[in-house]
C-alpha cells in the first residue's frame, strides 16, 4: 500500500509540471533550418505532431497510473505489474519532455566589454 502511494505521489509530483513545460515549449525551435521552405514547413509540421502525441501519452499514462493506483488504495489489493511498467514508462517519457521541449530557453551570455577591445 505504501509504494501504491509513493507511485501516486510521483505521479501528481511529476506530470503536471512536465506537461505544463511541455505545453509552453511545443512551439519552440532549435535553430536548425533547412534553406528550402517546404522541407521547413514538413520537418516543423512533423516535428509538432510528435510532440503532441508524447504530451499526450504522457497525459494517459498519468490518467491511467493514478486511477490504477487510487482504485488498488481504496480496494485494499495490490498493484498489477503492468502499473509498474507504465509508471516508469510514464517517468521516461516526462524526463524526454523536460530534456527536450520542455525546459525553458537560458539568457544569452552577454559578451565581457574588455578596454582593450575598444
Amino acid at each position: 500500500m505504501v509504494i501504491s502511494l509513493l507511485i501516486a505521489a510521483g505521479v501528481v509530483l511529476i506530470a503536471p509540471p512536465a506537461l505544463a513545460l511541455g505545453i509552453g515549449g511545443l512551439r519552440q525551435r532549435s535553430g536548425h533550418y533547412s534553406s528550402d521552405a517546404g522541407a521547413d514547413r514538413v520537418s516543423l509540421v512533423l516535428l509538432l505532431t510528435v510532440r503532441v502525441l508524447v504530451l499526450l501519452l504522457v497525459a494517459a499514462l498519468s490518467a491511467v497510473v493514478l486511477v490504477s493506483t487510487i482504485g488498488a488504495v481504496i480496494r485494499d489489493i495490490e498493484l498489477h505489474g503492468m502499473v509498474y511498467v507504465l509508471f516508469v514508462l510514464d517517468a521516461l517519457l516526462v524526463a524526454l519532455v523536460l530534456l527536450t521541449f520542455g525546459r525553458r530557453d537560458r539568457p544569452r551570455a552577454r559578451r565581457r566589454a574588455t578596454p582593450a577591445a575598444r
